[in-house]
């Protein structure tokens, strides 16, 4: 039977046992052995490195073959290998968990490591699970607050910071103008224009507009998980966006002192209560026109 022939058949896997042997004898026979047992680690192997198609097309080139059709068919095997390999890491390695929470909603998240992580709303949050046992690292956009297994370095990467531990419990909020890191278990290592600051238990950081301040907390966890938002020393305005986004309205702020700064808490789930929590201590006023749209004045205006 002709080389082709056999090669045909193999790859068919139809050979009989004379045809085996002969095969056997091939000088290429090895080869294609090996390819089919790389393809089979492949399969096992989530770790392998694959070949750049040049070197792998090399080697078929220095086999003696007296055939262009074998050539042709041997370096198809290589090229389905290798598409076979890049497709198996696109989908593998190049793909992150994603979790996002919308209005009213919360979420609790067991990470790889049995870490827990409870998302509030309107938050974002992303990591990638195939490199989890290395790299214990995630994205956060919004608020969490984190319970963490202990083990290898662990970190909350924000737009305006990175939260670093090793085993702990903490909240992290990243909204707008407002970067503020509680410690609630163990102590936090908070990373912010390449100020490194740690905090341990009780203590909290807060970061508003630029201004950094360093306050202390009884709490055993945050308010939020509780349905309560809670601010010290921070800005109205900045107490009236949470709350904005806490009961997605739109607030109408006419105030003649801006710099009014609010400490206290509001409740997530009657707006008619948190409007008064937050209007009563200045002496403010407040209408609700509608389901989507609130108004706040001072009455001295």
């Amino acid at each position: 039977m002709k080389k082709d022939d056999l090669i045909q058949k193999w790859l068919r896997n139809e050979l009989t046992n004379e045809e085996q042997a002969a095969f056997n004898t091939l000088d290429d026979a090895n080869f294609l052995e090996e390819i089919i047992q790389e393809g089979q680690r492949f399969k096992a192997d989530k770790h392998i490195s694959t070949p750049s198609f040049e070197s792998l097309n090399n080697r078929l080139s220095s086999k003696k073959t007296t055939s262009t059709n074998w050539l042709l068919v041997v370096s198809k095997i290589a090229a389905v290998f290798i598409i076979g390999l890049g497709i198996f890491y696109f989908f593998n390695n190049g793909q992150a968990t994603v979790f996002n929470t919308q209005y009213a909603e919360s979420k609790t998240i067991i990470l790889p490591d049995n870490s827990i992580v409870e998302l509030n709303e309107f938050s974002h949050l992303e990591y990638n699970s195939s490199t989890w046992k290395k790299h214990r690292s995630l994205q956060l956009q919004g608020e969490a607050f984190f319970d963490v297994e202990k083990g290898m370095r662990f970190d909350v990467k924000t737009k305006n910071g990175i939260v670093s531990v090793l085993g702990t419990e903490f909240n992290v909020l990243d909204r707008d103008s407002i970067f503020k890191v509680s410690c609630y278990e163990g102590l936090v290592q908070v990373s912010y224009k390449n100020k490194i600051t740690k905090l341990p238990v009780g203590k909290e950081l807060s970061i508003i507009k630029g201004v950094e301040q360093n306050t202390s907390t009884i709490l055993s966890q945050p308010k939020w998980l509780k349905n309560m938002s809670t601010f010290e020393n921070v800005l109205l305005s900045d107490v009236v966006a949470e709350l904005e986004q806490q009961y997605n309205i739109k607030v109408q702020l006419n105030i003649q002192n801006n710099d009014l700064k609010f400490t206290g808490a509001f409740t997530n789930n009657n707006l008619e209560r948190a409007l008064k929590s937050i209007t009563l201590p200045f002496n403010l006023s407040y209408e609700i026109n509608n389901k989507q749209r609130v108004i706040i004045w001072d009455e001295q205006q």
